[in-house]
């Protein structure tokens, strides 16, 4: 039997009611929330003692049931002369006061200022069917109607799914009148899943229109949203923003709707915002594993990322994330990230506040009463102190802040909001200097500390970089890269020219100058403020070996190519980013990789290589090929992020059009690729011979009282390298 209309249209018709009325019978029809769904948003809103009118009353059992609880004072009316006489009949005996009557909304036959609340449950929306211009006077009649019968300090509580032209004409008319708008959020779309009833994917919600006395001259206008059925009413500055509020929140229904039908959506992520300021607290990712065979302990747990930990590959990348949900074994996996900015206390206050919420993102086929799971690393959520934030007029909003590792060691990163996931530099802090520096203030942070604080926070502005580690793999693999320049004796004792084309924190150049003595390095960076950054906050420092040029890359180097006497570098490397989101390569820009760029940097490179430098051993028999080598021996090493695989192949092309060598060595979990351009082919090594002279090349470094990361294995860096 199909009672629901063939379109909304029909909504508004009286032959479509009388007709679904006489089909459906005595069966209430509680399409929008039965009277435990919404009794919290009455109450809050109805005292028992007024006089009520319900609009449209339908065959709802909402009036019945009020009426049982005390609001005896209710006058039910409605357009279907079938359903009035059914409850009547029904009502007749049990509730005596309450009355019934056949009337048409629009043209309501009571006296101004009859009643103190006007209840509306659904008929707005079934009225409102369309904007046409008939549809819109009718509405417009019987808004007028409501406003004619209401008191001054009364209420028109409409329960509605606030669709975008129901919200825009209801909030438009009464603020126009002067009238208070508030919209409250009072179903999920959760509570009606379950329902044998056809159902809306949509939230309910209650507008409250509360009659002002008219002011003349007044403009004031008060617009109202309260999220959560006892939460506290967000006040806004505009019906726009107040529909904007509304279509987040249908947004966040729809969704959990479709994520309780069917698992495998894709790639669904959400911020969880703080209530009272509107900024992002929480960011949930939710993965699901198919191949997850169903028990009933592993439908659904959430993972707590501690803070700092976000950017990792496991929980910053969706292939990441994946693997993390295959290992712990659950259908469904809810990763949390926590937001710099934000206070928490511990994992247990934590657990309290989203449990409620990522429920609603539970999958189908949940056990009753089953525990969810929390789970994390180590068991904390972590620590990051944010030690300065500043826009800069190029790179936007960033942060420095400090945030702790698996070992307890603090580190010290570079973070721009555009893009907050991405880690642009990052240092160790020295701990000896760490613990000194934070000594003084123990006492007094004992008394005040929480309980998942740590004794040792890392001091601000003036602490000390661990200089001989390098955080970034890619970092890493570019020094390993030098091994290509042979001869690791000669490194250290000749003038080496470098040219680095993107500062950030400095960590890669203060690297080079700290551990080949006779280098000399230029580096490039077109931002003044991150030259500040480096310099305070990552132990950055010029010298008479290290000099930064506050220009553009493109502009520096076509100048130098274009000189007649240009200078020359044995090795250029680029480690910048690009400040387009919506390009598929996010390091380097495009322009930096261009068949006519790339033939300037080829020319800035040492024309002959090392030839004016003293070869002490022989040139025949098998050490002519290592001559040549030393001869012809510069490098470009370039840091490349490029998730578009045509474009990463078109990059590749161009670069081998202009070094006929080309090396390629993948991060391991990043998106990252090193490559290492050479001008001629001839000084191809064989992988043993590459591994041979990054092995060479790291034991010249590990000189006595030099830091060297016992981590770090030159080698390690080049043992997965490809020619192209």
């Amino acid at each position: 039997m199909n009672l629901l209309p063939k379109s909304s249209k029909e909504f508004g018709s009286v032959d479509y009611w009388e007709k679904f009325f006489q089909q459906r019978g005595k069966k209430a029809f509680e399409w929008y929330g039965t009277y435990l769904e919404l009794c919290g948003v009455l109450h809050k809103y109805i005292k028992p003692r007024e006089k009520v009118l319900v609009v449209g009353c339908g065959n709802s059992e909402l009036s019945e049931q009020l009426y049982d609880v005390g609001y005896q004072d209710i006058v039910n009316i409605d357009i279907s002369e079938v359903v009035i006489k059914q409850m009547k009949e029904r009502n007749a005996s049990r509730r005596p006061r309450m009355s019934f009557l056949k009337m048409d909304m629009t043209q309501m036959e009571f006296p101004d200022a009859s009643f103190q609340v006007v209840l509306d449950k659904g008929t707005l929306d079934a009225v409102l069917t369309d904007e046409e211009e008939k549809t819109l006077q009718q509405v417009d009649r019987m808004l007028a109607e409501v406003g004619r019968v209401l008191q001054v300090g009364g209420r028109y509580l409409c329960i509605s799914l606030a669709q975008a032209h129901v919200l825009k004409k209801a909030v438009g008319h009464f603020s126009r009148e002067g009238w208070m708008v508030r919209v409250h959020q009072v179903a999920s779309s959760q509570d009606q899943l379950l329902e044998a009833e056809p159902r809306f994917s949509l939230p309910v919600f209650a507008f409250i229109m509360t009659k002002f006395r008219p002011v003349t001259g007044s403009a004031l206008q008060i617009f109202e949203l309260c999220a959560q059925e006892q939460g506290k009413p967000v006040r806004l500055e505009s019906a726009e923003q107040l529909a904007e509020a509304v279509r987040e929140r249908q947004q966040y229904a729809w969704l959990c709707s479709q994520l309780y039908r069917k698992a495998g959506l894709g790639s669904v992520s959400l911020d969880l915002c703080n209530g009272d300021t509107g900024e992002p607290r929480y960011t949930l990712h939710v993965v699901d594993s198919p191949t997850v065979k169903p028990s009933r302990d592993n439908h659904f747990a959430i993972f707590i990322i501690p803070q700092g930990r976000e950017t990792e590959w496991l929980f910053g990348m969706e292939e990441g994330r994946k693997q993390l949900a295959a290992s712990a074994g659950f259908r469904r996996l809810i990763t949390v990230a926590l937001h710099r900015g934000q206070q928490y206390e511990g994992m247990d206050s934590i657990q309290a506040e989203l449990s409620a919420r990522v429920m609603e993102l539970a999958p189908a086929g949940m056990p009753a009463q089953l525990q969810v799971p929390f789970l994390s690393v180590g068991g904390d959520i972590g620590v990051r102190i944010v030690q300065h934030q500043a826009c800069s007029p190029l790179s936007g909003d960033y942060v420095i802040e400090d945030v702790q590792g698996d070992d307890k060691r603090y580190f010290r990163r570079l973070i721009f909001l555009s893009n907050r996931n991405v880690v642009q530099s990052e240092a160790r802090l020295l701990q000896d200097v760490s613990h000194r520096a934070q000594k003084k203030r123990k006492k007094d942070r004992k008394k005040h500390r929480p309980a998942d604080t740590p004794e040792d926070l890392p001091a601000a502005q003036g602490q000390s970089i661990d200089k001989s580690y390098l955080c970034c793999e890619h970092h890493k693999a570019m020094i390993a890269g030098l091994a290509l320049l042979k001869n690791p004796e000669l490194l250290l004792e000749t003038p080496l020219a470098l040219l680095v084309v993107g500062l950030g924190g400095g960590s890669l150049p203060l690297f080079i100058h700290d551990h080949f003595p006779k280098s000399c390095i230029h580096a490039v960076e077109i931002d003044p403020s991150m030259l500040e950054v480096a310099t305070q906050w990552f132990g950055f420092s010029q010298s008479d070996r290290m000099k930064v040029h506050i220009a553009d890359g493109l502009d520096f180097i076509t100048r130098l190519a274009e000189e007649e006497a240009r200078p020359h570098y044995d090795v250029i490397m680029f480690d910048v980013d690009s400040k387009d989101p919506t390009l598929g390569m996010s390091c380097p820009p495009p322009a930096f990789v261009a068949q006519l760029f790339l033939q300037k940097v080829k020319s800035i490179l040492t024309p002959e290589g090392m030839k004016n430098r003293r070869w002490r051993g022989r040139r025949d028999g098998p050490f002519r090929k290592i001559f040549f080598l030393m001869k012809n021996a510069r490098v470009f090493i370039l840091n490349l992020v490029c998730r578009d695989l045509g474009l990463k192949d078109s990059v590749l092309a161009g670069l081998k059009a202009v070094f006929p060598l080309l090396y390629v060595r993948r991060i391991e979990g990043e998106v990252n690729e090193i490559l290492f351009c050479q001008l001629h082919s001839e000084c191809k090594l064989a992988t043993p011979e590459l591994l041979e002279m990054a092995r060479a090349l790291e034991q010249t470094l590990r000189k006595p009282g030099k830091g060297w990361d016992d981590t770090y294995v030159l080698s390690d860096m080049l043992n997965t390298v490809k020619i192209v």
